[in-house]
């Protein structure tokens, strides 16, 4: 198993990024709150895990490894493949996957594109007492990057948006169009707001423009 991958960030895609370690350039997919901490030609450190099939190898890279723990116990109930895992963690977060399961919260299962009614409920039946409780996860922090909450999450989407090939001033006009629905209570804590949400809510506003 290949349990994550440390290089230069060589490119990155709206899927996933290549990451150039010891001159080869290994493809990784990503989610796009993963994607929002890579920045071109930096160095980082990406959790990973190798998904072997009959007629390809798919390395899939996650910014911890809560994330990527998360991604290969989704895959143990029925029906839900790598791809499927992935979607489920580009929508939520570990923890917030742990809370709408634990809440068998079938309507917030249901958000992720691919799952039904009936995929939500096999998922909380066979995943409950399994994900464990919101805040269990262990983080490995990608090296020479900084947490979101630590740098600010709109540096953090400023990042991923440019990654993206988006003009800084676009990624900053999209920030602060969805800003107002994003912050929380106090209205500028970043804690309160998930990257990955933001990342989307951003790209949901440049594909409009």
């Amino acid at each position: 198993m290949i349990a994550h991958l440390e290089g230069t960030v060589s490119a990155v895609a709206p899927d996933g990024a290549v990451i150039d370690v010891g001159g080869v350039g290994l493809q990784v997919q990503c989610t796009p709150g993963t994607l929002a901490g890579l920045r071109l030609g930096e160095r980082t450190r990406v959790a990973t895990s190798l998904v072997v099939r009959e007629d390809a190898l798919s390395l899939y890279g996650f910014a911890d490894s809560d994330e990527r723990n998360t991604f290969e116990l989704l895959q143990t109930a029925s029906g839900v493949g790598p791809r499927l895992a992935l979607a489920m963690l580009a929508v939520f977060s570990p923890d917030g996957l742990r809370r709408a399961v634990a809440r068998e919260d079938l309507a917030a299962l249901m958000k992720v594109p691919g799952i039904g009614r009936k995929g939500a409920q096999r998922i909380v039946l066979e995943l409950a007492g399994r994900l464990g409780l919101p805040g269990d996860g262990a983080v490995l922090a990608p090296a020479g990057t900084t947490p979101a909450a630590a740098a600010g999450w709109r540096d953090q989407v400023r990042i991923g948006l440019v990654n993206l090939g988006w003009q800084a001033r676009e990624a900053d006009l999209a920030i602060a169009a969805v800003e107002p629905g994003l912050a929380g209570p106090d209205g500028d804590s970043a804690q309160e707001v998930d990257v990955a949400v933001a990342l989307r809510a951003a790209l949901r506003v440049l594909g409009r423009s």
